[in-house]
């Protein structure tokens, strides 16, 4: 008989007040030691899942459940939150919300003192967690000086630390740098082995599911499909018909006729090969140079520091002589790892911090002589979370609140306000509550507050976390579409592929200096050099390194392949 970890039978959940329900049906079984991953679209039921597995649901939500859930022998019913936490360990979407101690040593000590492990088992605990997340230089530090990625991981550490049986974590890697992406499937996975753990697992990033047992495809609170990792992530037309980014390599092969594509760089390599495909040089030159010609064209500099450093009043060097330009109407990128030094950067951009050394101009005048309400006309920031920069009670009040500030006349404020949210696709939900809207939405009435005083900067800070792929590819095309009609675009990210695919210049941080810069193409053809950045490119981009040239899409291969 199957050793199963966990029974779910015709589980129905509606939350308190909404008309749809956020499950329907979902019938599904885990064997104890099985590595599951969960995906598909935002609203489609991963999350509300997750939350049953330890008895939010039906203890701490409002809503009404039907149906049952069973994990290692309890029904989620009939134990507490507090007893199912014995078994079942969650990291949250919102890992922020799990934080709360005033050092991070006592943040991991937590769990495992509400279960009365002995003191000595919690240091070694302490340090075991600490080491597998590769937080141990910062143990004494308070969690609110990290950054958002490091946050995370000390919210997956203290989860580690109870030494749970089942380990459900949702979205674990939305804030990661893409090695430290990997990092954390390689801790879970390491786990699995060691101490038969089940994981659970919700991610939109479908390169880091490729060593999962199983994928679980959810839409609009339906279990579509559940089946083995290749055969799920094989189907290409399946996972975008579900809002789910599948890979650039079998992308690529499926357009190409492959029923059965390869899925792994290596794979994929050797179907090109064996195939005896050839990329055309004249075809790749021409299209470098074309790429070039165009970049050749911005002749403004709009934004330069020079030898720019920044010191924060705790004493951490965040910045350390940072020279750049960035050109009036171009499309970039700034990557690196987490606490690089990225945010920072950007800050320093529209004045939300001053030089401690060094200087920035923006048009050519420093910006501490400008101040930041006057470049906040020229540059307008996008906060990394949407619920940072949103106050009102309408979307209309939330968009024209700047421009209210500056004193508009009424009519050009509606237009106004009229123009943004039609760039951002909200048109006609004037009158609608921000808060009650996805993370999706809020990012949009963000990005629409801020067009709405027409700058020439956009700044955008970790665009697309916490989005979907149709989401994040919405937003994008939305972003580049406005670079198209003249706006500058910077934009902070750790997803490769949105960098591969919008950015034309990109910046790599490391250690708060500037450690590579040039286009795409030209960053993405230093794997090595990228590696030491704690960065990596797509599989897809990795790939065409392998057959010798950079190619940043399927799209690109595909116009480059020799026609011999």
């Amino acid at each position: 008989m199957t050793d199963l970890a966990i029974t779910i039978q015709d589980l129905r959940y509606r939350y308190r007040g909404e008309k749809t329900p956020a499950l329907k049906g979902i019938t599904l079984a885990v064997e104890r030691g099985e590595f599951l991953v969960l995906m598909g679209a935002s609203e489609a039921g991963k999350s509300t899942l997750v939350a049953s597995l330890n008895g939010l649901i039906p203890h701490y939500h409002r809503g009404k459940m039907k149906g049952e859930v069973v994990v290692l022998g309890r029904n989620t019913q009939e134990y507490s939150v507090a007893q199912m936490a014995e078994v079942v360990g969650l990291v949250f979407q919102d890992f922020e919300a799990q934080l709360f101690s005033t050092n991070v040593e006592l943040e991991v000590a937590f769990g495992p003192e509400n279960f009365a492990v002995p003191r000595e088992e919690i240091a070694r605990r302490i340090d075991e967690s600490l080491s597998y997340v590769g937080l141990e230089a910062f143990r004494h530090r308070s969690p609110s000086t990290l950054s958002g990625g490091q946050k995370q991981k000390l919210a997956i550490a203290s989860v580690l630390a109870m030494h749970p049986q089942v380990l459900a974590m949702d979205e674990p890697t939305t804030d990661l740098d893409p090695i430290s992406k990997l990092g954390i499937f390689e801790i879970t996975n390491e786990l699995r082995k060691r101490n038969d753990i089940t994981l659970i697992v919700v991610e939109h990033e479908t390169e880091e599911v490729l060593n999962a047992d199983r994928i679980a495809l959810f839409h609009e609170g339906e279990l579509i499909k559940v089946g083995p990792t290749r055969e799920m992530l094989e189907d290409v037309a399946l996972l975008e018909s579900m809002g789910v980014m599948p890979l650039g390599i079998p992308r690529f092969f499926k357009t190409m006729g492959f029923e059965k594509p390869p899925l792994t760089v290596e794979e994929g390599v050797n179907a090109f090969q064996e195939r005896g495909w050839r990329i055309s040089d004249a075809k790749y030159e021409a299209m470098v140079a074309a790429e070039k010609a165009d970049l050749a064209k911005l002749k403004k500099p709009l934004i330069q520091c020079r030898d720019l450093k920044h010191t924060y009043p705790n004493g951490v060097e965040a910045l350390r002589g940072i020279d750049m330009t960035i050109m009036q109407g171009d499309m970039v990128a700034i990557v690196g790892q987490n606490g690089s030094g990225k945010t920072t950067l950007a800050k320093h951009f529209n004045a939300l911090l001053m030089p401690t050394e060094g200087e920035v101009l923006v048009h050519g005048e420093p910006t501490e002589k400008q101040g930041v309400f006057k470049i906040g006309q020229t540059v307008g920031y996008v906060f990394q979370n949407p619920d940072h920069q949103i106050f009102s009670e309408t979307v209309f009040d939330e968009v024209a609140f700047s421009l209210r500030l500056r004193k508009l006349p009424e009519a050009e404020i509606k237009e106004r306000v009229a123009e943004a949210l039609t760039a951002v696709g909200l048109a006609g939900m004037e009158e609608d509550d921000p808060f009650s809207m996805t993370k999706s939405g809020r990012q949009r009435v963000a990005v629409a507050s801020v067009l709405a005083a027409r700058p020439e900067v956009l700044i955008l800070d970790e665009p697309t976390t916490g989005l979907d792929y149709a989401e994040q590819r919405g937003l994008m095309d939305m972003v580049r579409r406005l670079n198209q009609e003249g706006s500058t675009i910077i934009f902070v990210t750790h997803h490769m592929w949105v960098v591969a695919e919008y950015a034309r210049k990109v910046y790599v941080i490391k250690d708060g200096k500037m450690f590579l810069e040039g286009t795409t193409r030209e960053v993405f053809a230093q794997e090595d050099k990228l590696k030491e950045a704690f960065l990596r490119p797509p599989h897809f981009v990795q790939f065409s390194n392998r057959l010798g040239k950079t190619l940043l899409t399927p799209e690109e291969l595909i116009q480059c392949l020799d026609d011999a």
